[in-house]
């Protein structure tokens, strides 16, 4: 019997988030950098000759027909007029509301796993322009590299960040929903434009910490107590927090130290995506 494909959706850290201006159709205009991490979802999909698309195994709470992977086979299947179905089955290791893009994640390898599976045959570029329409956060994990992002986060400059940077990553327990955070009036969304070199030199910010702090107090702690160790920050509109560190033992080491009410995860940074290889491998099969 043959061996059902397991899929990598790794996690994404917003190591600046810059709100720039508001368009007329109410988005946003972010500048932003994605570092990819190797904290990741698995997804185990397994084509179906009868056109369903089901999930037997997913994330708690969230409905099949609400999950952004299943939404993302199904508009793949209306766009090429395929016959053939899915059954996706995710393993979660990502935090829901944290931040870290887990549920765009899936979406978009489930995009790219089954333009392979199904012989579909998008172009990169077909598969942006449906995915961008499930998740603003979707395009950068259909790219599959870290970069640098501008508009709702779809202009996307390829960046190598080092793979020799590590990260504690703090879950305070609580989902932040990202329509709160960008309908507060308080909101700062008049930030300068910068460029990638000046993030590089001044390190930047995340314009809607203020705002998550003010709102979510257990945030607001996770901050104050990793800032204690080593400069913190929220990543992306959720309400997960992370500090950089040179050498896995030194995050190990204050990971070690995280109070129990928090989940603590240590991650490596990654200048591009596990799927590309594993997807690079099942077109060989």
């Amino acid at each position: 019997m043959r061996n059902v494909p397991i899929f990598s959706a790794p996690a994404k850290l917003n190591l600046m988030l810059h709100i720039v201006g508001r368009r007329a159709d109410d988005y946003h205009e972010l500048q932003t950098v994605f570092q990819l991490i190797d904290l990741c979802d698995r997804l185990e999909i397994r084509v179906r000759e009868d056109g369903a698309i089901v999930r037997p195994k997913g994330p708690a709470g969230v409905g099949e027909s609400e999950d952004l992977a299943v939404r993302a086979a199904r508009a793949l299947q209306k766009e090429t007029g395929t016959t053939l179905g899915a059954e996706i089955s995710i393993k979660k290791s990502i935090p829901m509301g944290g931040g870290l893009g887990g549920g765009s994640s899936d979406a978009a390898t489930t995009l790219l796993a089954l333009n392979t599976l199904w012989r579909t045959q998008l172009t990169s570029e077909q598969i942006a322009a449906i995915g961008v329409k499930i998740g603003a956060d979707v395009p950068v994990f259909l790219a599959g590299r870290s970069a640098w992002a501008e508009g709702v986060g779809e202009r996307l400059t390829p960046v190598s960040l080092g793979a020799d940077s590590w990260y504690v990553v703090l879950f305070p327990g609580v989902e932040v929903p990202t329509a709160a955070v960008f309908q507060a009036a308080e909101l700062t969304r008049n930030s300068p434009p910068t460029t990638m070199r000046g993030f590089l030199e001044t390190g930047g910010r995340n314009d809607c910490e203020a705002v998550v702090r003010a709102q979510f107090p257990a945030v607001a702690e996770a901050l104050d107590w990793l800032a204690r160790h080593a400069p913190a920050r929220l990543t992306g509109t959720g309400s997960c927090v992370f500090a950089k560190f040179a050498r896995s033992e030194d995050a190990e080491r204050i990971a070690a130290r995280v109070p129990d009410q928090w989940r603590a995860f240590v991650a490596r940074g990654l200048d591009q995506s596990p799927l590309l290889e594993e997807l690079a491998r099942c077109s060989e099969s």
